[in-house]
């Protein structure tokens, strides 16, 4: 059936795309051609409106094995014959209609991102984004979502070790749940997605292949409405124990070297897998439909050529060595079915019962090929208006410091998250060393080697709201803080973009900074961007989500033994500060939260300070100067001490200081600081150590298990745990 310009639009397509396609065949395109062109050409998978600033971002760096973009994720070097495997990637539309399933196929399709590589994924991390806590949808959201991801990471045997979520308006309709996977290999051992050798077969291994998902990648590049409800055959369904065998088989079928390429069908199904594997390997495939399993009859090829059902894989093996494969597959209990064979020249044909459906040059689908790239305009937002008006001086410091921080440290974004991550199985496999020495970011042994991961997710987006270049530094800038405070040395990011629709001047304004910031931070921590993805559409009614350009980040530790954790560790130990203190109030938790101000500027934050700290705290710790180090984020300094007292029940006896404002002491945001506990027989060498970077002795670590502030009792730790631990709780009960 020949289709029609109509219809190409329905699917997503422009104009002028259609007449692109027609160009590209020569002909008019059928209808299966048309919906194949309408996933591959959508923004999730093409980065059309994206790809041209990405490009800016610094992708090459000595420990990276691949470059950005040429596999399913990013790879790097982390010596003694290890390579890192990871990356994150959002599943924002889905959670939205489904948050059980949605979040759970988030997981698993990040992790099969990784295993495809050859890699075992050691360790899996979450960045999430709701709506206000008191709102009842927001609860069943937040319910849905968490356990969505713990019900599948459980199941599929990788810890979830390390996370964030944070809670604001503007995610009411449309939450972010972006997932990142770890994984370790010996270098050299890896798997390409790519297709060759003419007469190679092509197999499909894995589950069966359903409706739900049909469509996924266009569904994930519109708007959500009140209407998105109708799409809920747009979300897949996922089955972590059948992931799981096929894990297991797939690191199993690796070393027989009967393989050529492998990918795993996330996005766009069998459209996209054959697609990006034969325009890499510059070949084509014949592809016979109806030998796919299916678990629904009848199924037509354009459905079975955009679903997004979970758990499969697409393989390329050696011919006169399928029986071996085959082999593996049937002892692990999976499908393995020849569904085609590789060609020489460009095209993919696609065959049902004999006819041909499909006929497209693999080139023309995929980013770097035929797929449309566009620049699109931008202009200021009008908001920085607002944003610029704030005058700190008249905002009154607080009456009653103590209940103010009472009621700051059960703010959502700040209150501890038991309650989400007690839901997750965060020591299977035993590679997690956070449990009873927790650090700023969770450290991860690596089994067979003396090295340890440390690894992170960070993001304010309220920071990238109110000046996306600066916000954006800053994000790469805790990343690589809090890498450093647990010990590790930065490596490299993985990034999820997660903005607006792009199409708006003012969202395509904050992608663009967003951008260029994350690449100047990233060029001086020496940090390459290994990949990522792009989430655009974040949208409602009323309005775009806040840009939330979310870092994976990836350090690493020589010996686990370099691991630092953040918790005070012995009574007599001094406090320090090591950073400059500043007036800065500026969009902070209490700020936002406790005085009501919407729109203010971006905390202080320079990236010339900011990398002198992280050069200061690296050399105190690796000279193992200092006893815990915690960064100073969201909170302020009273937050951080807070957290490093309440591990082992020790209080604190701290002055403010004179000169500055006690509210921007306690609770301002200013970048660039962090707290230590230092053994007071060598505070002269540690001080020595800074080598002229600012510091402040600010108090003691005391055995009371009280805290004191400018020589006032504000009460027992004990009272404040229990306040902090029991504080989203109660929100979501």
């Amino acid at each position: 059936m020949i289709a029609t310009l109509e219809q190409a639009v329905k699917l997503g397509l422009r104009e002028e795309e259609f007449h692109k396609i027609t160009e590209i065949l020569g002909r008019t395109p059928n209808f299966t051609e048309v919906a194949m062109y309408s996933v591959m050409w959508s923004e999730h998978c093409s980065y059309k409106n994206s790809i041209t600033w990405l490009k800016t971002l610094p992708r090459d760096g000595a420990k990276l094995l691949v470059k950005a973009g040429e596999e399913n994720a990013g790879l790097v070097d982390i010596g003694d014959g290890w390579g890192c495997v990871f990356k994150i990637e959002s599943h924002n539309h889905p959670s939205a209609i489904e948050p059980f399933q949605g979040a759970a196929t988030g997981v698993g399709g990040i992790h099969r991102d990784i295993f495809t590589m050859g890699a075992r994924p050691i360790a899996s991390l979450n960045s999430l984004r709701f709506g206000k806590v008191d709102n009842p949808k927001t609860k069943w959201l937040i319910k849905g979502v968490v356990k969505g991801i713990g019900h599948y990471g459980n199941c599929f045997g990788v810890p979830t070790v390390a996370g964030e979520v944070y809670y604001e308006s503007c995610y009411q309709t449309n939450p972010l749940v972006n997932a990142m996977s770890v994984g370790v290999v010996r270098v050299g051992q890896t798997v390409s997605a790519t297709s060759h050798g003419v007469g190679n077969p092509v197999f499909i291994v894995g589950a069966s292949t359903g409706k739900d998902g049909i469509g996924g990648a266009s569904f994930a590049s519109a708007d959500i409405s009140e209407n998105s409800a109708e799409s809920l055959p747009s979300v897949q369904v996922g089955d972590p124990f059948e992931e799981k065998k096929l894990l297991e088989a797939c690191l199993e079928m690796i070393p027989s070297g009967a393989l050529i390429g492998m990918q795993d069908m996330g996005a766009a199904g069998i459209t996209c897998s054959t697609s990006e594997m034969s325009a890499k390997g510059e070949h084509g495939m014949i592809i016979h439909l109806d030998k796919v399993p299916t678990r629904q009859s009848n199924m037509k090829p354009w459905e079975m050529l955009l679903s997004e059902s979970q758990e499969r894989m697409l393989i390329v093996v050696k011919k006169g060595r399928e029986h071996e494969i085959q082999h593996i597959f049937d002892k692990w209990d999976i499908h393995c079915v020849q569904i085609g064979e590789v060609t020489a020249g460009p095209n993919l044909q696609y065959y049902m019962n004999g006819e041909l459906v499909a006929d497209v040059p693999a080139e023309s689908l995929v980013l770097g090929g035929g797929a449309p790239i566009y620049e699109r305009s931008y202009s200021r937002p009008a908001y920085f208006d607002q944003i610029e008006k704030f005058d700190p001086s008249t905002i009154a410091e607080p009456v009653d410091y103590k209940e103010t921080a009472y009621q700051l440290i059960q703010l959502p974004n700040i209150a501890s998250k038991r309650w989400i991550y007690e839901q997750y199985d965060s020591m299977v496999g035993v590679g997690n060393t956070q449990t009873n020495e927790p650090s700023d970011a969770a450290v991860i042994r690596v089994l067979g080697a003396e090295k340890a991961l440390s690894v992170t997710t960070d993001c304010n987006s309220r920071y990238v709201y109110a000046d996306p270049y600066k916000g954006a530094m800053i994000a790469v800038s805790e990343a690589s803080r809090n890498i450093v405070c647990s010990g590790g040395l930065p490596v490299a990011i993985t990034n999820c973009l997660n903005f607006g629709n792009p199409y708006n001047p003012e969202v395509y304004y904050q992608f663009v900074h967003a951008i260029k910031g994350m690449g100047e931070a990233c060029r001086k921590f020496d940090t390459p961007v290994t990949g990522g993805n792009v989430s655009f559409y974040n949208q409602s009614e009323d309005g775009p989500v806040y840009p939330t350009p979310t870092i994976g980040m990836v350090g690493v530790l020589e010996n686990v033994s370099e691991k630092m954790s953040m918790n005070f560790k012995h009574a007599g130990d001094n406090i320090y500060l090591v950073g400059r203190q500043t007036n800065d109030i500026n969009c902070s938790e209490y700020l936002h939260h406790l005085c009501g101000v919407t729109h203010s500027p971006a905390p202080h934050f320079e990236l010339e300070e900011e990398y002198q700290l992280q050069q200061t705290l690296r050399s105190v710790i690796s000279n193992k100067l200092v006893k815990s180090a915690h960064d100073i984020s969201e909170g302020g300094m009273f937050a951080c001490l807070l957290e490093s007292a309440m591990v082992n029940g020790l209080g604190f006896h701290i002055a403010t200081g004179e000169g500055y404002r006690k509210d921007a002491v306690l609770f301002g945001e200013g970048q660039s600081r962090a707290i230590v506990s230092v053994n007071p027989e060598i505070e002269k060498i540690f001080e020595a150590e800074l080598k002229g970077a600012p510091f402040t002795k600010i108090g003691t670590v005391t055995a009371k298990k009280e805290i004191v502030i400018d020589n006032e009792s504000w009460g027992f730790i004990s009272d404040w745990k229990e306040a902090y631990d029991m504080a989203l709780e109660r929100l979501l009960a």
